[in-house]
């Protein structure tokens, strides 16, 4: 007579091992990545070199603000990776893929960690719809879990939130991130129990990360007479400092503001900014530059060319 299958371990039998870790828990043993602030210290990163798709004949049709140099590009851009390498941060690449699009260097845009995961962008531009499809490679193959693909009309692109605390996040609706969007990312935050404040992006502006960034916990960088009033209004009820750029040179400020957090009053900011970047460190902030005077033509630099896939969490 056959052997009962009744009570072994496939069918729940006395050797059966019931998963009780809850997916919050399994973060670090079984997932890698998240965050849950802009300032603790910063672990990975994913970025990717540009390549010859960032040379095209039409600069301003490619989202571009100027003809770039391949060359002087991949220098920059090879500069950036060794100072987050000498900074102890693990760089992730986007791997390659046919027929790339010209942006797909602005790995910021393409999505947005939480402390359980990736939400993936939906960018709003068709210049660069799909450029999120080898993001999510690339996050698959560090074990990064994805937790919410957008569907619909929804346009987002993660340089439009920012982490205020563990529980509170702002994202800015305008050119870049809709309400479909955002009402989909603040379905998913809730289960997190997070809770999400949209805050109206001046026109003529690209991103939130452009009106703000976060220094340290107590320390934000805000720019004058653009950044919303709810987002200043929600940081200091937070306790943050908020403090306004300068103003004697805006093409200045809008490139120094381009940076991203190391650690706590330290950050990585583009190189040749020197006024706004005595201001930094008049305010206490660590400054580390690395050039991007080429690629600030294709309209981003420094934080536009970072993913940041995992920070320190509180």
């Amino acid at each position: 007579m056959a052997e009962s299958s009744f009570d072994s371990a496939a069918y729940g039998g006395q050797g059966w091992s019931p998963r009780t870790d809850d997916h919050a828990q399994e973060m670090g043993p079984l997932w890698q990545g998240g965050i849950d602030s802009e300032w603790r210290s910063l672990k990975s990163v994913l970025v990717r070199r540009p390549g010859p798709e960032i040379i095209v004949s039409d600069h301003d049709a490619a989202q571009q603000l100027a003809p770039l140099d391949l060359g002087r590009a991949q220098a920059e851009h090879d500069q950036m990776v060794a100072a987050y390498t000498n900074a102890g941060v693990t760089v992730l690449t986007v791997p390659d893929v046919p027929d790339p699009a010209p942006n797909r260097m602005f790995c910021a845009d393409l999505f947005v960690m939480t402390p359980q995961g990736a939400i993936l962008g939906r960018p709003a531009s068709t210049v660069r719809a799909g450029e999120e499809i080898a993001v999510a490679q690339a996050l698959a193959m560090a074990n990064v879990p994805i937790l919410r693909t957008l569907t619909g009309k929804a346009a987002f692109e993660g340089a439009d939130l920012i982490w205020l605390d563990t529980r509170s996040a702002l994202i800015g609706r305008g050119l870049r991130t809709n309400q479909a969007a955002i009402s989909q990312i603040n379905d998913l935050c809730l289960d997190l129990g997070i809770e999400v404040t949209a805050v109206d992006m001046p026109f003529g502006t690209m991103h939130l990360m452009g009106m703000l960034r976060i220094a340290s916990r107590d320390l934000a960088i805000a720019w004058p007479r653009r950044t919303p009033h709810a987002a200043v209004t929600a940081l200091r009820d937070r306790g943050y400092d908020v403090v306004f750029l300068p103003d004697e040179d805006e093409a200045q400020a809008n490139r120094a503001m381009n940076f991203v957090t190391l650690s706590p009053g330290k950050i990585l900011m583009p190189a040749g900014n020197d006024l706004i970047s005595a201001w930094y460190q008049d305010l206490g902030i660590e400054v580390i530059e690395t050039p991007t005077f080429e690629l600030r033509k294709a309209a981003g630099a420094v934080g536009c060319l970072t993913g940041v896939v995992q920070r320190a969490m509180g």
